[in-house]
């Protein structure tokens, strides 16, 4: 079992009512096995239906080999993020497991979010995470990176 972090605790009882959220989860032991066209397509899946079932929508992404960058806008005021985020862990471990034969766990317990609170940091935000692949060496630019897209439209007017 994972130690608990006790500067990546939680804290459910603060709440920013439609808020967008910048999020990063890992993989568990940094394992690379994100980066794939069936995981991505598990990752939009399961986004759908938590936009549907949830009330969380998401707009840009990037889907990493060990990690997941994402911004997610509370359009419905349903659940808080760690419950989505949570549900959007359990699903992809499941489908990931079930159709791609990946091991569990998955993910690791905990997963770092900030409160996206103008269009500056929005945009310093994904530029910073577009370039991720590059970054890894793992393409030359970023429009070459195949895991990554938008979802919605959540940037600041």
């Amino acid at each position: 079992m994972t130690p608990h972090h006790e500067h990546l605790r939680r804290l459910d009882e603060v709440r920013v009512p439609h808020a967008t959220y910048f999020v990063t989860t890992c993989t568990a032991g940094r394992t690379c096995c994100l980066a794939s066209d069936g995981f991505h397509a598990i990752a939009l899946e399961v986004w759908a239906n938590c936009e549907r079932l949830s009330g969380w929508a998401v707009g840009r992404y990037v889907v990493m080999p060990d990690h997941v960058h994402f911004f997610a806008g509370d359009v419905r005021a349903e659940r808080t993020l760690s419950k989505f985020v949570g549900k959007w862990k359990e699903w992809t471990s499941k489908y990931a497991t079930q159709r791609l034969g990946h091991a569990l766990p998955l993910w690791q317990p905990e997963f770092f979010d900030h409160v996206v609170r103008s269009s500056e940091s929005h945009e310093q935000k994904w530029q910073y995470v577009r370039e991720n692949p590059v970054r890894a060496g793992l393409v030359r630019a970023a429009e070459e990176w195949r895991w990554q897209g938008e979802l919605n439209d959540l940037r600041f007017d």
